[in-house]
């Protein structure tokens, strides 16, 4: 039974020097008695071991083949140092059952390498991990030790072949409260569950959050909510898009990171009046270098509002011809353009690398487009005299990216572009006066009544989306829809179409008969499997429902619910474009569409003229590329204009327009009133105080606020309705950002 190992002294030897480059192999084996060994706390495995009887009796009939690894234990110094065994956990429990059966004694060399603690902890992990699989609070544990001794997240990373991202959501989760690290031993909660509430900073909001909620509460989804429901989420919010976390953190804002999202600027902001400043500042600074362009003014919004820019003019500008540099290049440009085209139309659908390459093409693609339009834009060149009475809005776009309206004409201004030869398009007078002699012809409406069917049901189902995830403007919605009913005596009455339709029809089947490609958008989805959890989670029998209900949390089952439920009432499919109720909840939310519809041939191009298709690609890519297009036949036109928008963030206005319908109202009165403004046929429509209420209301609307975030006035001048004291619609948002964020 005696195995021939190297004879060095223990007692001899110095202790290992911490290394950052070295994790133990460059120290000698040396033998140390068996009676010097203990069990380390620093071993990554602390679950129970097996198949010890087995390993033991393999010891006892060949030896110890392999040595352990151990470090010296802090505090055995005396007589006899103690040595901790760091690898080789399940060896030295061998060796404890042999000693008990009486094969080896105090004395039984054993074979060891000696580390340092730190080094003993990382070999323990990684030995481990490489042979049976570790439970994850033994990893979460070794990566926190590691860190409490000073370690750099690049020392672990390089040490366990990690990346910095893994090494610091493993950090972030070996801190969570230890009482919810014990659960997870028990496996009584998961690492999605834990990496939620990682969110929170202080073990207490953790332990809160998670023992204070209900079974289903403690999916990672409503874990997250309860931490953060008072806060901006980065990820939806365009204000935060367009400064950018980091200005937002350079300015002295905390970020709430979510280090567990794929976005690696995922995260949740708290200080909504911080945000709104940096926004005009930002905002104040591209305002300025506009005006320096030779611009007579400029004036800043957070969203583009087209019933607000349909109130202004629009100067024509100039397309002067291409020097020769300029024509060269966009010759080189297209050349390119239609050879990557070319390329994309030949690959082949059963290659399996076919999808990654078209990504690729795609992208390049979509480079040159971007390339092409900017050479374009270049031509284009305004009067320097006609400038000077005009101006333009400075705008952040549903992306988070800058937008700039130039060339916009004030009705003051109109004098004076006039007298400078200015061609003017967009006003009422200059659009009516080509028709004041004859009979204004019928227009064909671009999008037929099909496709604003269509379209709409798109737009209303992302909205329900949007509603799931943001279940307080649920209830403010639903408030918005009773509140008026509930007090005519301030709001009146009214006739007109609202957002909710209450009279209990599900929207499911009618939005199928609009759209039957619904089911493929990522919209319709996630409805789908909110209606399978609740179908999953409410009483079978209508008589339990109310006693279930009244035991449900308000502020997260009932909510969350609410929304759900809210969502199926909404009314937002209409078959001709004007301006629609729902837009109002659309503003809230912030809607962007782009996540939920993309134009494509059967969403869009194959249900539009060939004429419309050109229009679109000539505002979305450029004129030359649709040139190209109308010399296709209308089938193939289609086709390529799906290729060319591939990964632009175009949009039909009848998916963006966040007009709202203007209503009339009549006032309610008590019957011995005798200045009521009805009588038994019906409301008065004569002009009392109270006919434009919900036009004042409709303009309280978010949405409707075109007043700038650094508060620039409309130049539109303002109806004695307008200005009454009608309160805001109070919608609910992250800190109080309203429809901004």
């Amino acid at each position: 039974m005696q195995a021939h190992f190297e004879t060095t002294k223990a007692d001899t030897v110095e202790p290992a020097t911490v290394l950052e480059t070295h994790f133990g192999n460059e120290q000698p084996i040396v033998t140390i008695p068996f009676s010097t060994l203990r069990p380390s706390p620093l071993n990554a495995r602390t679950k129970p071991l097996s198949g010890i009887p087995g390993l033991a009796a393999n010891i006892r009939a060949k030896g110890l083949l392999q040595n352990l690894v151990v470090h010296e234990i802090k505090g055995s110094r005396g007589r006899q140092r103690k040595y901790g065994v760091c690898a080789g956990q399940r060896r030295e429990a061998a060796l404890d059952l042999l000693f008990e059966q009486k094969d080896i004694t105090a004395d039984y060399p054993v074979p060891v390498r000696i580390v340092s603690e730190g080094e003993a902890l990382a070999i323990s992990l990684i030995e481990n991990t490489e042979r049976e699989g570790l439970d994850p609070f033994d990893v979460l544990r070794a990566y926190r030790l590691l860190a409490e001794e000073g370690r750099s997240v690049d020392y672990i990373a390089a040490l366990f072949s990690s990346s910095l991202i893994t090494v610091k959501r493993r950090v972030k989760l070996a801190s969570v409260s230890p009482k919810l690290l014990a659960l997870l031993r028990e496996d009584a909660i998961t690492l999605d569950q834990l990496s939620a509430l990682a969110l929170a900073d202080g073990h207490e909001t953790q332990e809160h959050v998670w023992f204070d909620a209900n079974e289903w509460q403690r999916q990672p989804n409503y874990l997250r909510q309860a931490i953060t429901r008072a806060e901006i989420d980065s990820s939806r919010s365009r204000l935060v898009r367009f400064i950018g976390l980091d200005a937002y953190e350079a300015a002295g804002g905390y970020v709430r990171r979510d280090l567990f999202s794929d976005d690696g600027h995922a995260g949740y902001i708290a200080d909504a009046e911080l945000l709104q400043r940096l926004v005009a500042q930002k905002l104040d600074v591209a305002a300025e270098e506009v005006r320096a362009e030779g611009w007579g003014w400029t004036e800043t919004r957070v969203e583009r509002d087209l019933l607000e820019l349909n109130r202004y003019g629009k100067l024509r500008p100039i397309q002067r011809p291409f020097t020769d540099d300029e024509q060269r290049e966009m010759g080189t440009l297209t050349a390119q353009q239609d050879d990557l085209a070319g390329k994309l139309e030949a690959l082949s659908e059963d290659d399996e690398n076919a999808y990654k390459e078209a990504d690729r093409l795609d992208a390049e693609i979509g480079q040159l487009n971007a390339t092409i339009a900017a050479l374009e834009n270049r031509a284009l060149v305004w009067d320097t005299q006609q400038m000077a009475e005009a101006g333009a809005f400075v705008i952040i776009d549903p992306q988070g990216k800058l937008l700039i309206e130039r060339g916009l004409r004030r009705r003051e201004n109109s004098a004076a572009l006039d007298a400078a030869g200015a061609t003017v398009t967009g006003t009422p007078q200059a659009e009516a006066a080509g028709t004041a002699d004859g009979p204004v012809p019928k227009i064909k409406p671009v999008h037929s009544a099909k496709l604003c069917q269509r379209l709409t049901a798109h737009r209303t189902i992302a909205i329900h989306a949007e509603m799931v995830a943001q279940p307080a403007v649920a209830l403010a919605a639903l408030l918005r829809h009773l509140v008026p009913q509930a007090l005519p005596e301030r709001y009146g009455y009214t006739s007109a179409p609202d957002y909710l339709a209450l009279s209990g029809d599900n929207n499911h089947d009618s939005l199928l008969r609009a759209a039957d490609d619904l089911p493929t958008s990522a919209a319709w989805n996630t409805i789908e499997v909110q209606r399978a959890r609740w179908a999953a989670e409410l009483p079978a029998k209508r008589t339990d429902l109310l006693p279930w209900l009244a035991k449900q949390d308000p502020g997260t089952t009932l909510l969350d619910l609410l929304a759900f439920c809210t969502g199926t009432l909404l009314d937002g499919i209409v078959g001709e474009e004007k301006p629609q109720a729902i837009s109002a909840l659309a503003g809230v939310l912030n809607l962007d569409m782009t996540r939920y519809w993309t134009p494509t041939r059967a969403t869009y191009f194959d249900h539009v003229s060939k004429a419309r298709i050109g229009e679109v690609v000539s505002a979305a890519v450029s004129p030359r590329v649709a040139a190209d297009l109308g010399k296709m036949k209308k089938a193939d036109a289609a086709a390529a204009a799906e290729l060319r928008l591939a990964k632009n963030a175009w949009l039909p206005e009848i998916l963006t327009d966040t007009e709202i319908p203007v209503t009339s109202s009549w006032e309610a009165h008590d019957d011995e009133d005798g200045d009521a403004g009805t009588d038994e046929h019906g409301p008065d429509t004569g002009k009392g105080p109270n006919d434009t209420q919900e036009d004042d209301d409709a303009a309280a609307e978010p949405g409707s606020d075109h007043s700038g975030i650094n508060n620039t006035a409309c130049d539109v001048p303002v109806s004695p309705a307008a200005a009454g004291t009608q309160p805001p619609w109070p919608f609910p948002t992250t800190a109080g950002l309203a429809h901004a964020s």
